[in-house]
């Protein structure tokens, strides 16, 4: 029996391989069936991810009533988690790209949450450092591990979207986690503190569905017994195709060297610099102004995650239509910085305050843009390397912007210098996306010529 997107007098005894792999209807048809058993999964996936990641940030308001964390305990608190989050980016991707992502993001995902979960028995800043420097060890190789996976099935005119949808979890999962964390967060159960159940609870969920990812994933199309042999054949081939040329005397090394790669690690600092310590101080700076309970701060602050998930989807549908990466990915964080500028006068109404805050948000829907560079000029296993070195130093500001934002709060008693602080990284990241070379050095591989 014909599959339903071939004509009926179609003869596939006799017929070429090449016809069908040229069909236009055949080739939707393998893109749209490989988007819709993947993405989805993903996209759950990296909604529990950010879930865990982030949780300390609502749970920062219940230890710091009940344990007496200062703001400096809490960014540190925050931060230590990407020292070894750091360390372990380059091997974390290699070992996606090498040995097997399922088995990676699997293994990753058990052992995250069950790290989120035992974080519920910190009692000393001491014990919430060691539990975080745990955390980012075990969720090191999942981010840049998915990244360089998604480049193993969709090709270059849909990466974009992909990758944005993917990465559209980063503001879902604040509009979930926001609200429930609050709801938690005023609620105890058998004499435990809500923050406590919100690190058990919110840990479950990794651990289940890393064991599904196990038995769900695909390493390869090669191995994707759920396509047609011909669309496996298809979707190898368009992907061979589409690896860069004259690229291969060029090792891993002399890739991370290269001035593109030095770049983009330098910007993503930056820019992480400023979205870390958002992400993480959002919630406290809204309780101090607002004075609302818990469970009403996670609704207001779901809100700006609600802008960013619309903004992330419609650029990188656009980014992909227009076939442009750089402009796509410097225009969100221009936006965000005219935000961050704008809160340093620290406005007393909250509706300002959360209308800024949903402009800043928006400098987050450069990311999926930009992640789609490396991959589509490197090779496997350079392009592994370079995802894993540019998170690797990018997330050197996921320790350094909140501790730092804390800091600069305790030395001037206001949130007015570190906004200003947060709004010229913003600025810069931009700029240094827009000057940033477009070949690799030793290539002349174009990216995505203007």
């Amino acid at each position: 029996m014909l599959p339903h997107w071939l004509p009926e007098n179609f003869d596939l005894v006799v017929a070429p391989a090449l016809p069908i792999a040229s069909s236009a209807r055949f080739a939707d048809h393998t893109r749209h069936q490989i988007a819709v058993r993947l993405l989805p999964f993903l996209f759950v996936l990296y909604v529990t991810n950010y879930l865990d990641r982030t949780s300390v940030a609502y749970a920062g308001l219940g230890m710091s009533r009940d344990l007496g964390f200062s703001d400096k305990v809490f960014g540190m608190g925050a931060g230590v988690f990407f020292i070894s989050y750091v360390a372990l980016q380059i091997p974390g991707a290699l070992l996606v790209e090498r040995w097997s992502a399922r088995r990676m993001i699997s293994a990753t995902m058990i052992a995250w949450g069950m790290l989120t979960s035992l974080t519920a028995l910190v009692h000393t800043p001491t014990q919430l450092y060691l539990a975080r420097f745990a955390l980012g060890a075990a969720e090191a190789g999942f981010f840049p591990g998915v990244v360089v996976y998604l480049s193993h099935w969709f090709i270059r005119e849909d990466r974009g979207k992909a990758t944005s949808n993917f990465m559209a979890a980063i503001p879902l999962s604040f509009m979930i986690g926001s609200p429930l964390a609050g709801w938690i967060l005023g609620h105890g159960w058998f004499h435990i503190q809500g923050w406590r159940w919100l690190f058990v609870l919110e840990g479950l969920p990794a651990i289940v569905l890393g064991a599904v990812a196990f038995f769900f994933l695909t390493d390869t199309p090669r191995q994707a017994g759920w396509l047609a042999p011909e669309q496996r054949e298809w979707i190898d081939r368009k992907l061979e195709d589409e690896k860069p040329a004259g690229i291969g005397a060029v090792s891993t090394w002399q890739t991370i060297r290269s001035p593109l790669i030095l770049v983009l690690a330098g910007l993503t600092f930056l820019q992480y610099f400023s979205a870390y310590a958002i992400v993480f101080w959002m919630p406290t700076m809204l309780k101090r102004q607002s004075g609302f309970s818990d469970a009403r701060v996670g609704l207001i602050g779901a809100i700006p995650y609600i802008v960013l998930f619309v903004a992330m989807l419609f650029n990188g549908w656009h980014s992909d239509r227009k076939g442009e990466r750089h402009w796509h990915a410097a225009v969100p964080l221009f936006i965000s910085a005219i935000g961050l500028f704008a809160l340093v006068t620290q406005p007393h109404s909250m509706v300002l305050t959360i209308i800024l805050f949903s402009i800043v948000a928006i400098g987050t829907a450069y990311l999926p843009i930009f992640w789609a560079i490396p991959t589509e000029f490197l090779t496997a296993s350079a392009a592994a390397a370079a995802v894993g070195a540019i998170n690797a130093v990018g997330s050197i500001a996921g320790f350094a912007g909140p501790y730092a934002f804390g800091y600069l709060k305790t030395r001037t008693g206001s949130f007015a210098v570190g906004m200003a602080v947060l709004a010229v990284c913003s600025t810069a990241a931009g700029l240094l996306l827009v000057w940033s070379p477009r070949k690799v050095a030793g290539t002349g591989k174009e990216l995505c010529p203007d």
